[in-house]
């Protein structure tokens, strides 16, 4: 009984690792996203998630780059909890990259659309494709292996205490 109750608690504490990884996950990466265009390496910056709904010229100033990456944050929960019902168990690197590549993909290929700021996959510069692909696959990684790396550790510990 002792047991099961301690496993309860691992898991709602599991819950609240998704929802912080998935948070400051999006938040960082975000930010580098970020530093990428402000150096010229892409010529996508986060603030393109807020071009459909926002007016005003506000969402070109820091304000908006601000609000912009925190609503990357808050939808990166979402992402994040998507990872954990998919591959939680699996083990390693490739499952987190394959992920951020797939986020990639859906982003680019299937919501581009609704984001007029991102240009079509096939008219990306060479600059703004590698800086993207690479931001996503290591944003897949962080989000995937913090979330892989918690779930068998609990259960590992569940197996040790049984």
């Amino acid at each position: 009984m002792e047991t099961s109750k301690k496993y309860e608690n691992k898991m709602s504490e599991f819950r609240m690792l998704i929802i912080l990884t998935g948070f400051w996950g999006g938040l960082f990466w975000s930010f580098l996203g970020q530093v990428g265009y402000y150096f010229n390496f892409t010529k996508i910056s986060p603030r393109v998630i807020l071009e459909p709904w926002a007016l005003g010229n506000w969402k070109t100033s820091w304000l908006g780059t601000l609000i912009s990456m925190i609503l990357i944050a808050v939808i990166s929960i979402g992402v994040a909890f998507v990872y954990s019902v998919l591959l939680k168990k699996a083990k390693g690197l490739i499952p987190g990259a394959a992920f951020g590549l797939g986020v990639f993909l859906i982003i680019f290929l299937l919501l581009n659309p609704i984001f007029p700021g991102i240009s079509p996959l096939r008219d990306l510069d060479k600059n703004t494709f590698v800086t993207s692909v690479c931001l996503f696959l290591l944003y897949g990684v962080f989000i995937g292996y913090s979330i892989s790396w918690e779930f068998l550790n609990i259960q590992n510990n569940k197996e040790i205490s049984e």
